[in-house]
């Protein structure tokens, strides 16, 4: 395999599980030396066993100022620096706009689109300073598309969307900032998208085509690790869809 993320540091948010794992893997697989961010400690912890001695494990919550920083610090204090940033963390669930407790928007809000604003935050002073670096966010077809019971998912993967573009006006190449927006995979994340009790399926049919199942982790992770590689340098602002046609 081609070792782009030679000698480079990186920090993955929810490399717990799912796409978050996946790309932590790819990474560590291509070289580099990886930060496994995630809510849940353990889940870091057997991430960061998994990939070996390139890997550091990390707990905090990505909505959280104060924790984003102490895991920014630790990971640059592990690898002397930066490099790519990944942010995968992501939170959701089907509710009826009309009925959802306005806590549960505000968290979906929070960990999808703040979170992945305090990330690039504390990762951008040194990026700066360098001059180069790469920020690959995860925004989703929930931030293209609209989709039933999503109000807040939507509004926040639209938001990623968005932040990914003002930042990659804001700073230029080598400096980079772009997203890749995922149709359906399979991750703990994609179970908790079930239809409120009367909700109609076939309401969701335009979010999926026929014959067209979940994507695995390690697909997705072919996106991520070219946007954060070298390869990438000359994109920035790009939200990279990879879906299996849905928005085609």
């Amino acid at each position: 395999m081609d070792q782009r993320y030679a000698g480079k540091g990186v920090i993955v948010t929810g490399a717990g599980s799912g796409i978050g794992r996946a790309v932590a893997e790819r990474v560590a697989a291509e070289g580099g030396r990886v930060a496994c961010l995630d809510l849940v400690a353990d889940n870091a912890e057997a991430t960061a066993s998994a990939i070996g001695d390139a890997a550091v494990a990390l707990s905090g919550d990505v909505s959280d100022w104060a924790q984003v920083q102490a895991a920014v610090g630790a990971a640059t204090e592990a690898f002397g620096a930066l490099d790519v940033l990944f942010n995968v963390a992501g939170i959701g669930a089907f509710d009826e706009s009309h009925t959802v407790d306005p806590a549960k928007f505000e968290k979906i809000l929070a960990v999808n689109l703040t979170g992945t604003f305090l990330m690039c935050r504390a990762v951008l002073p040194q990026m700066v300073e360098r001059g180069r670096g790469a920020i690959v966010n995860t925004a989703s077809t929930a931030g293209v598309m609209g989709q039933p019971w999503s109000a807040a998912y939507c509004a926040s993967k639209g938001g990623v969307i968005q932040l990914t573009k003002a930042l990659a006006t804001e700073y230029d190449p080598p400096l980079c900032v772009n997203a890749v927006a995922p149709g359906g995979v399979e991750t703990p994340l994609y179970g908790q998208f079930i239809p409120p009790e009367g909700g109609d399926w076939n309401r969701l049919k335009k979010m999926s085509r026929d014959n067209v199942p979940p994507a695995a982790p390690a697909t997705l992770a072919n996106a991520y690790a070219f946007l954060g590689s070298d390869e990438a340098s000359y994109m920035t602002g790009s939200i990279v869809v990879v879906d299996g046609g849905i928005t085609c």
